[in-house]
């Protein structure tokens, strides 16, 4: 009989990881497929004090090595391969990939998401180090200390003004001389004692 199996999960980050463990527990039989590095975004962080359950001193390596162990101790099996196309319909779903294919009754899609990078001399080295991706994440980390916001989309606003309660000051800056963010967060923006805008 054709290898099929229960669960297909599209990602190892935390969801994929976490949708893993609980299926395998299921005793379904589940593959986790990951194009890059296992573990998503949060394993580029040094420091992780928001996540639910972390023990103290955890890092984002350490909680996907704890979370990787737990899915892998239920029997999920994991694979380094690209997703090329997903076709949903029928009973039977189909997972190609660029080394193969796979099938199974169902799919659960657990993509995270990817920052857009600037590229410019220090980004990478600098990440997690005061460069951040995600303010809620780590706004704690720039309490008093005056930070940079890059981009003039919704996101890169909504991001901005949620620093301001807690960095001394918020400088946007943008390569456009206004904001593409929605008029309403631009209001807000504009009217936020503690942002500068740099055009």
């Amino acid at each position: 009989m054709e290898n099929v199996y229960d669960v297909i999960i599209v990602g190892c980050g935390p969801a994929g990881l976490a949708a893993g463990l609980y299926s395998a527990r299921a005793k379904m039989k589940t593959l986790i497929l990951e194009k890059g590095k296992t573990g998503g975004q949060i394993v580029t962080t040094n420091e992780v004090a928001n996540y639910p359950g972390s023990i103290k001193e955890a890092t984002g390596p350490t909680l996907i090595a704890r979370m990787v162990e737990q899915a892998e101790e239920f029997g999920a099996e994991r694979k380094n391969d690209a997703v090329v196309s997903v076709d949903l319909n029928g009973k039977i779903k189909v997972v190609k990939c660029e080394n193969g294919e796979y099938k199974g009754k169902a799919v659960i899609i657990a993509t995270g998401a990817t920052p857009r990078k600037l590229g410019v001399p220090g980004e990478e080295k600098l990440t997690g180090k005061g460069v951040s991706y995600c303010a809620t994440c780590d706004a704690d980390f720039f309490t008093d200390l005056e930070v940079f916001v890059i981009g003039g989309g919704d996101s890169a606003i909504e991001e901005a003004i949620y620093l301001t309660k807690f960095a001394r000051k918020v400088i946007v800056v943008h390569r456009r001389d206004e904001l593409r963010a929605a008029k309403s967060i631009q209001e807000k923006a504009f009217k936020n004692e503690k942002m500068e805008f740099i055009w």
